[in-house]
């Protein structure tokens, strides 16, 4: 089978988001990168470009000029898919033109600035047949699958309670120097949305939530710190969670927590045992059993779900990390492009990310209306 003719808008550089799409893409012999945008300045698009080896004649000016000259080709020709790897506030634009012009996206998260601009472009999806999915990468772990797998099989019993902390340190060295946060984009609303905190890290942890338990969350309660008053933008929250009356839980995220480097973990607690996962030692999933012989499951083993094998491509032993959690997620889309049958959850949908941007709207609203209850609509 041909493969899948991708382009890529962002990620231009030592962009670690550029980067990680690329070898996702190449990861399982599904894709060839035919052109796009990696940068807004086009000189220095195309000199990226020749870094990596790409003919230039599909490298565009600008965004507009690539869907302009893609439409001429033969559609055997012309882009298949097209990854939007940019700032927050282009999501929504690029995708709503590629949509409205018949091309399949692959979206960096938050999908939008708004949840309004989520649904128009659930809209557009559910009234297509083209396939859309969104970047949640840490679904794409073997053993994130597999804890799925397991908690929805019952092996834990009736989920009781769910944990998620993602914390990271990076924003420390920008948020206490006034010049700085002022210049950091990440801390411009214009650009960033919202929020930044729970925009960027707390829509991983509340996906995860959602993923790994089957169950959505139904009611958000949140309490943001923003540090200094000229600060626009959370960089740090604790959120309440409930999926039911009988399931509750927290989110804990920062972006000022010291000395962390990117450590997101999940628990989830039953009936009858737990089970635990940690980005930073994604390899192994820990099975807590109301008895107290405790289990470290591993990758790769036979006893491991379909879902999760499938994610395996080295033998147990030899560690996998976010590159191929990226990778089975370009290879689940790859799957439904090619019309191929696929599990259920190999890749978040526009779905998955309209939910995201549900999510950080309450949040943010919950935290200024006085720490309130809100609904996740979806």
């Amino acid at each position: 089978m041909a493969k899948i003719k991708l382009g890529i808008l962002g990620g231009g550089g030592n962009s670690l988001i550029g980067i990680l799409h690329r070898v996702a893409a190449y990861m399982y012999d599904k894709y060839e990168i035919v052109g796009g945008v990696f940068n807004s300045v086009w000189e220095e698009s195309m000199d990226f470009a020749e870094q990596l080896g790409l003919l230039t004649h599909r490298i565009y000016k600008d965004f507009d000029n690539m869907i302009e000259e893609e439409l001429k080709l033969p559609e055997s020709e012309r882009m298949q898919v097209v990854s939007v790897l940019t700032p927050n506030f282009l999501h929504y634009p690029m995708a709503k033109r590629l949509l409205e012009n018949g091309f399949n996206v692959i979206c960096e998260k938050p999908m939008t600035m708004t949840y309004a601009e989520a649904k128009e472009i659930r809209s557009l999806v559910t009234d297509s047949d083209l396939t859309f999915a969104v970047t949640y990468t840490y679904t794409g772990y073997p053993m994130v699958r597999e804890m799925r797998h397991l908690i929805t099989s019952g092996k834990i019993g009736e989920v009781r309670r769910v944990d998620v902390q993602y914390y990271q340190g990076w924003i420390n060295s920008v948020i206490h120097d006034k010049a700085k946060r002022s210049a950091t984009w990440r801390l411009d609303p214009e650009k960033s949305g919202m929020s930044c905190c729970i925009g960027d890290i707390g829509t991983h942890a509340f996906n995860i939530a959602e993923y790994v338990t089957g169950q959505k969350i139904n009611y958000v309660l949140a309490d943001l710190n923003y540090l200094y008053d000229d600060n626009p933008m959370d960089i740090d929250g604790t959120i309440l969670i409930r999926l039911s009356e009988k399931v509750k839980g927290i989110l804990r995220v920062s972006q000022i927590a010291t000395g962390e480097e990117n450590n997101l973990r999940i628990s989830v607690y039953g009936r009858t045992g737990g089970l635990r996962w940690e980005q930073e030692n994604p390899n192994f999933l820990e099975y807590l059993p109301e008895d107290g012989t405790r289990q470290t499951l591993t990758r790769g083993q036979g006893y491991n779900s379909a879902i999760s094998l499938d994610g395996t491509k080295i033998p147990s032993g030899h560690p996998e990390g976010i590159f191929d959690s990226m990778g089975n997620i370009y290879k689940g889309v790859a799957r439904a492009l090619n019309g191929e049958p696929y599990h259920d959850g190999e890749f978040p949908t526009v779905v998955d990310g309209t939910r995201g941007m549900d999510f950080i709207e309450k949040a943010i609203a919950s935290h200024e209306e006085g720490n309130v209850w809100k609904s996740i609509e979806v």
